[in-house]
């Protein structure tokens, strides 16, 4: 089974959470979207539970990947993962949290064995997680783990965040800040960028992307009076990677590196911590733009955007960003598939 006649795995995420709700206005609204199929990894009864909270019409159909897309049309496919305890919207629960863990693992066996095209994730609330026990800080470090099992070797992830204006990626992610000076390093710093570079190749079909790299001190050190990181860490990791062949520059102000003008000059950026490349790519996207993990044998998008447990059930969540994610996700994998036919005709 190949392209089209794949649905894409969804996992269900916190089910307390907006999760379920998005899915079931998603699917509700597929016509309209023109959304591509997908398999929903959850509880059924928990599903059928929150569409008739929401006043949602949504008939739910048990099915195997294989079958989804030819149900996709008349009803929500779901694949079965059982909770623990019935789910009272809003209200998480620690009992639930091993089969919120399935679903996503799930999704990903079913994607790495060609089943699925791809996956993507709905929200989790990693304080749920950790309180069952869950050993990893996030649903990416998670998706690594995963990813470096099947491969039988360390795997990095970079995460991307995709909007309509914006593409940016973290070199550290989450740890505090006073600690990304010392964290930081040259290799970090090629190894994302690399990565981001390749897979825009593979995955989002830009050829030859441009990547513009963020300085880590205001004015990006100001020629060492800010401090000595922009040019003994990233002016090296920006020599190294024109070096490979990468089309990258910088290192940049980030005061001024995200304005409309300034955004024309590159296809995605690289930024040195969590909210230097979050908030620009909230502040300009924030209903719309998609968490891509890059870096994984498989394809990963998620909405930006946690679980909003005020919202679930009522009606109010907007589905905007998981229709992103499911729209970027099938995009990805129409790419990565194209790619891969171009390449080996290349080498006939």
């Amino acid at each position: 089974m190949t392209g089209n006649r794949r649905a894409l795995a969804l996992s269900m995420g916190d089910p307390a959470g907006i999760g379920p709700d998005l899915a079931l206005a998603a699917w509700t609204n597929r016509a309209e979207l023109e959304l591509p199929a997908f398999l929903i990894i959850g509880d059924l009864a928990m599903l059928a539970e929150r569409a008739e909270l929401l006043g949602l019409d949504v008939p739910l159909v048990e099915t195997s990947p294989e079958d989804a897309v030819a149900k996709f049309g008349i009803a929500l496919p779901v694949l079965p993962v059982a909770l623990a305890k019935p789910v009272i919207a809003g209200t998480p629960d620690p009992a639930n949290a091993e089969a919120v863990i399935e679903a996503i693992r799930l999704a990903v066996e079913l994607t790495t064995a060609s089943r699925t095209r791809a996956v993507v994730t709905n929200p989790i609330a990693k304080s749920v997680l950790y309180a069952s026990g869950f050993g990893f800080p996030g649903h990416t470090e998670y998706l690594a783990h995963l990813a470096s099992e099947t491969a039988g070797h360390p795997v990095m992830p970079v995460m991307l965040l995709a909007g309509p204006d914006l593409r940016v990626a973290p070199v550290t992610i989450h740890i505090p800040l006073r600690q990304v000076a010392e964290a930081l390093t040259t290799q970090m710093i090629v190894e994302t960028a690399g990565i981001v570079a390749r897979d825009l190749a593979s995955r989002f079909g830009l050829k030859a992307p441009r990547i513009a790299i963020s300085g880590l001190n205001p004015h990006a050190g100001e020629d060492g009076a800010l401090g000595s990181e922009d040019a003994d860490i990233i002016v090296p990791a920006i020599a190294e990677l024109q070096a490979a062949g990468i089309q990258a520059f910088g290192p940049l102000p980030a005061d001024t590196m995200f304005h409309a003008e300034a955004r024309e000059n590159y296809d995605a950026a690289i930024c040195m911590y969590h909210d230097q490349a979050l908030i620009p790519a909230k502040t300009l996207g924030f209903h719309d733009s998609v968490n891509a993990t890059l870096g994984l044998p498989f394809i990963r998008t998620s909405p930006d955007h946690g679980t909003a447990f005020s919202l679930a059930g009522k009606g109010e969540a907007r589905f905007d960003s998981l229709v992103a994610a499911i729209k970027l996700a099938a995009k990805m994998a129409n790419t990565e598939a194209e790619t891969k036919i171009l390449h080996a005709l290349s080498r006939v």
